[in-house]
C-alpha cells in the first residue's frame, strides 16, 4: 500500500468569485523510499502539492492520506505533532530562525521532539559537517550566505532522521559541487534508511538523480515517469 496518497486532489482560490485552481483532480500515490522529483513550469502547481502532503494547506476537495491517515482531517494540535514527528520541510525561503546559530537552528526539531541532549548536539554537528559548514556553527543566518543558508535548511531537514523529506528547490542557490554532495547525502538516506524524499525543482542536477519524475502542467497531471534501474 502506498505511503502517500492524493485522491482526486484540488486546490480552489477565489472559488466563490473568479476560480483559480492551483492542483486539479490530482491523483497521486507515493511508495516508501521514492526519490522523486516533481516537475513543471512556474505555477504548475508544484510548491501547493508539496504544502498539501506535509499539512501545511487544506484541499479544496479530495484527501491526502499519509500512513492511511487523511491528514486533512486531523486538528491543528495533531497535524502539528504529526508534521514533527514525520516530515522534514526544505522550504525554498529558507525559514530559518535569524536570532538562532547554524547549529541552534538544526538543532531545534530535535529538542522540540525531546530528544537527549547530547545526542541533539551531536547529530546536528555531524549534519553540518556533512554539508560542509563545520566552521560556521555559531553563524546566525545574518551572517552566512544564500548558499549557506540553504545547506543549514537542508541539514535542519535531515537532522532528525524524518520517514518523508518534502523539498522545495532545495539547490537552487547551490554551486554544482555543494548541489551534488547534498544530494549525494540525500541518496544515501535514501538508500540506508528508506527515507522518502519529495522534491519541487527546476533543476535538471536534481531531476538526473531522480528515479521518478512526476510532470504537472497548470495543476494537473501531465506525466509520470519512473526511471529503469
Amino acid at each position: 500500500m502506498p505511503i502517500i496518497q492524493t485522491k482526486n486532489l484540488y486546490k480552489i482560490y477565489n472559488e466563490d468569485t473568479i476560480p483559480v485552481y492551483a492542483l486539479k483532480d490530482l491523483t497521486l500515490d507515493f511508495e516508501v523510499g521514492e526519490f522523486t522529483t516533481i516537475v513543471g513550469p512556474s505555477g504548475s502547481g508544484k510548491t501547493t502539492l508539496l504544502n498539501m502532503i506535509g499539512g501545511l494547506d487544506v484541499p479544496s476537495r479530495g484527501s491526502v492520506l499519509v500512513d492511511g491517515t487523511d491528514i486533512s482531517t486531523l486538528k491543528k494540535n495533531q497535524i502539528i505533532d504529526f508534521r514533527l514527528h514525520h516530515i522534514g520541510f526544505v522550504f525554498q525561503s529558507y525559514n530559518l530562525i535569524p536570532v538562532l546559530t547554524a547549529l541552534e537552528n538544526v538543532s531545534l526539531i530535535m529538542e522540540l521532539q525531546n530528544r537527549d541532549k547530547d545526542e541533539i548536539r551531536k547529530r546536528a554537528i555531524h549534519v553540518l559537517e556533512e554539508v560542509g559548514l563545520s566552521d560556521k556553527l555559531n553563524s546566525r543566518p545574518s551572517e552566512l550566505s544564500g548558499g549557506q543558508q540553504q545547506r543549514v535548511a537542508v541539514a535542519r531537514a535531515l537532522a532528525s532522521r524524518p520517514k518523508y523529506v518534502l523539498a522545495d528547490e532545495p539547490t537552487a542557490n547551490l554551486d554544482t559541487k555543494s548541489a551534488m554532495n547534498l544530494l549525494d547525502i540525500m541518496a544515501r538516506l535514501n538508500k540506508d534508511e528508506s527515507m522518502t524524499f519529495i522534491f519541487s525543482t527546476h533543476d535538471q542536477r536534481v531531476i538526473e538523480r531522480a528515479r521518478r519524475v512526476v510532470t504537472l502542467v497548470d495543476g494537473a497531471l501531465y506525466e509520470d515517469l519512473k526511471k529503469e534501474g
